[in-house]
């Protein structure tokens, strides 16, 4: 289809129950008309992490809530939507089953065209949504489930160069702050603590001494827990020493992530851009350091809004309006998926476990 298209857009593979609208032209950016999450933090926050069950009965009980009010505020009925795309991996299977069956019931009810949408992809097709690069450019997804380094070569086109080979780094800032007796989401409350704190607590840069982009992060996690124990005090952390652990944090994460993004554009080869998404990006230290690495290599660099890093349905859609452009359409045998690597010719990562990588 080559004029306008409308889509609605359906995110729900973690713990944000998300509806969108957006609308494109050809030659012209994306028109984001609506964009509605509902956060599950309160329902999992005296767990330290999202309850798979949780999640799942919230979504069912929140997509069709989130999904009238995004058609509300974007001031439009059903009848005017060319087509759902809904996330279908990977992520938590109840909450991607409840998606996908909710976008199934859609579709078939008003006889739209469905269009399943890997959610890493969303996050790394965002910069053409919010700034348009063309392609290839060098992505960083970096997020509480994932990290990897992406030479983005087209809609459904991924080459990975690198990623975790354990925690992710949205992980290992939930993991620290609770460690620190901050609250959850983790990566907020380390960036917020950090603000009082100095750099000056000497933590490990894993994997910094090895060729290539992976990374790991839970030799930097549990050096920060023993560091805490070590500041103790009557069995209490002083408020500073919780502030310069924070800051310390971030600053060998940002380390990590700017040298590893350093050696991608090295590995990359030509690309029109260094971009970074994912719901680690909302942090400016870690966009500050990136930055200054695509700087230095003469490269312009798109960090989305802070809306668009986190889980969201816009992303989602975009993604679909890419996906239709090329004539994808999904049937109803569409399948829920709980991995599903966008560079499916890439070695699984070593911390991906058993089944297989996730991303």
């Amino acid at each position: 289809m080559d004029g306008t298209l409308t889509i609605l857009g359906i995110e729900s593979s973690c713990d944000d129950t998300g509806a969108a609208v957006l609308r494109h032209a050809p030659g012209e950016r994306g028109l984001i008309l609506s964009n509605v999450v509902a956060s599950q933090t309160a329902l999992h926050r005296d767990y330290g992490g999202v309850v798979p069950e949780i999640a799942a009965r919230a979504h069912v009980e929140k997509l069709d809530i989130v999904t009238v009010e995004a058609l509300r505020q974007a001031g439009l009925g059903l009848d005017a939507i060319d087509g759902i795309a809904v996330t279908s991996g990977p992520g938590l299977i109840g909450g991607v089953m409840a998606g996908v069956m909710f976008a199934k019931g859609l579709a078939v009810a008003r006889g739209l065209p469905l269009l399943g949408v890997n959610h890493l992809a969303g996050h790394a097709l965002t910069p053409r949504l919010t700034d348009d690069p063309g392609f290839p450019y060098l992505m960083l997804l970096v997020s509480g489930g994932h990290c990897q380094f992406l030479r983005v070569e087209g809609p459904d086109s991924f080459a990975r160069l690198g990623g975790t080979i354990d925690d992710a780094p949205g992980e290992a800032f939930d993991k620290v702050a609770q460690a620190l007796s901050l609250p959850q989401p983790g990566g907020p409350s380390v960036e917020r603590c950090a603000f009082d704190g100095a750099p000056c607590i000497p933590l490990p840069r894993p994997l910094l001494d090895r060729e290539g982009c992976d990374m790991s992060f839970s030799g930097l996690k549990t050096a920060v827990l023993r560091a805490r124990d070590a500041a103790l005090q009557d069995g209490a952390l002083p408020r500073q020493a919780r502030a310069d652990l924070c800051a310390s944090f971030q600053a060998a994460m940002a380390a990590i992530l700017s040298e590893k993004a350093r050696r991608a554009i090295a590995l990359a080869g030509p690309v029109t851009t260094l971009a970074v998404a994912g719901g680690v990006a909302a942090n400016t230290a870690i966009r500050a350091g990136l930055d200054g690495v695509a700087k230095a290599a003469g490269l312009p660099f798109v960090a989305p809004p802070l809306s668009l890093c986190t889980d969201n349905a816009a992303m989602i859609a975009w993604a679909g309006i890419e996906r239709f452009r090329m004539g994808h359409r999904d049937g109803m045998d569409l399948a829920a998926r709980p991995r599903w690597p966008l560079d499916p010719d890439a070695a699984p990562m070593l911390g991906s476990g058993r089944k297989g990588a996730k991303a």
